[in-house]
């Protein structure tokens, strides 16, 4: 990670005093009529409210607005990140730990919201001093997220942007945000499409996530930190250990070192807990193991990957959310 050697401002600002990003939500906005946001290309009429495979209609569906302190450290920092979860994804993963809100309609049925709540939202997070503005799940919602950017900029926003997405990401929605969001940080979750297919039911996840983390990291670079540690921009590529090395960690690293960058910024979770589906499958239906993670560090060390961080193996209990708690889902 490298410090900064300018006066940080985040990359949306001089987008909205142009007058650009106001026409960037525009655009984006034009494609709800047909619906080509992510890789699954549903062509669906989401202006009209039809649904296709996230289930995400013409407004964001918001279920969580809170100051989280257990995202990595440049992330949360001292004062904690500025953390808007939304409801639904375009991908069925049989583990998936936030499957409250992203499997379950029922759970956040009434949740949605127009582009100025949500930036009132960016708002409130910023008047209680996070450090930036952590989208978390944001693919299906592009569009009402850079409306609601171009309103908050307008009304004093100045925090950065964090695209915290599964990676499952068409590569034309990423460049529609080139000088929107300042720090990229998506999933890595495999090196195989079979394993993508079987356990997270998208078939063609590694060539879109390869593709769209190759645009994110020409968008935004190395990672960028202040003179204390806090990201202002780049990339972090985020990587969970799965049992039976489902998520083939020591080949997802070496594509990381060899076709993205040597000095990639990696977050290593070992924080995998059984949730979901996942009791259906005899493989995923446990932790993972002391052996797993040692080969995890072994592939770490053996892809030079220097920068970044790996979590202790007793993590699994520890990231769990309850969103039944809408604003404070890790608490306790």
């Amino acid at each position: 990670m490298t410090l900064p050697t300018f006066d940080f401002s985040p990359s949306y600002l001089s987008l909205f005093k142009s007058g650009e990003l106001a026409e960037r939500a525009k655009k984006l906005t034009q494609l709800l009529a047909s619906c080509d946001l992510c890789p699954r290309l549903c062509r669906v009429n989401r202006l009209k409210d039809e649904r296709g495979v996230c289930r995400s209609g013409a407004l964001a569906a918001v279920v969580s607005c809170c100051i989280h302190h257990g995202e990595e450290p440049a992330v949360s920092g001292s004062r904690g990140s500025g953390t808007i979860f939304f409801a639904n994804c375009s991908m069925r993963c049989e583990f998936c730990q936030n499957y409250q809100i992203s499997q379950d309609p029922e759970s956040w049925y009434g949740n949605e919201i127009s582009a100025a709540n949500l930036a009132k939202e960016m708002l409130s997070l910023q008047k209680q001093g996070c450090h930036n503005i952590n989208l978390v799940t944001p693919t299906h919602y592009v569009p009402q997220i850079v409306q609601a950017v171009n309103i908050a900029a307008g009304e004093g926003l100045v925090l950065p942007l964090v695209y915290n997405t599964s990676g499952y990401d068409n590569k034309a929605t990423i460049e529609a945000l080139d000088g929107v969001v300042d720090i990229f940080m998506p999933d890595l979750k495999y090196a195989s499409d079979e394993h993508a297919s079987r356990y997270s039911h998208a078939p063609d996840y590694v060539r879109n996530a390869h593709a769209a983390i190759k645009e994110m990291q020409r968008q935004v670079g190395q990672l960028e930190v202040d003179f204390e540690g806090i990201a202002m921009r780049g990339l972090i590529i985020r990587h969970l250990i799965l049992p039976g090395d489902i998520a083939e960690t020591e080949a997802t690293l070496m594509w990381l070192a060899q076709e993205v960058s040597s000095q990639t910024t990696v977050s290593i979770m070992s924080q995998y807990h059984p949730c979901n589906r996942a009791t259906n499958f005899p493989v995923l239906n446990r932790l993972i193991s002391i052996a797993e993670y040692q080969r995890a560090l072994l592939a770490l060390e053996h892809s030079g990957l220097q920068n970044g961080w790996m979590q202790d193996l007793e993590s699994s209990e520890h990231y769990l959310p309850d969103f039944e708690r809408f604003n404070r889902p890790f608490d306790d």
